[in-house]
């Protein structure tokens, strides 16, 4: 499964009225952390499919929401639920780190 794409337009609806957790990755094309943390975000989106969904967001084409987040660095990645923000990851980091913040939201 690929990540889902949000969009300025979708986000509203499609991140914050899910009723599943949601991981958003804050990226842009030019941006070489960005390329090094996609596969995590793509396992993560075959990993838990069906439990929390997990999308990129471009900052480039959609910076509404980038802006309303207070993204000032990319790649920053936002954990969701009941839309409420939950969590954050800024910068690249290790797949672990990700599943552990994934596994702490699903707890709750």
């Amino acid at each position: 499964m690929k990540p889902f794409t949000f969009t300025d337009s979708n986000f509203d609806t499609e991140a914050l009225q899910s009723n599943i957790p949601v991981i958003v990755d804050f990226w842009a094309a030019w941006c070489g952390p960005c390329r090094m943390i996609a596969p995590i975000i793509e396992d993560l989106a075959n990993e838990y499919d069906g439990r929390v969904k997990v999308g990129k967001l471009d900052v480039d084409e959609n910076q509404q929401i980038a802006i309303r987040y207070g993204v000032r660095s990319i790649p920053t990645v936002l954990f969701f639920q009941n839309g409420q923000l939950k969590d954050q990851i800024i910068g690249a980091m290790p797949k672990t780190v990700f599943v552990d913040k994934l596994n702490k939201l699903l707890k709750n």
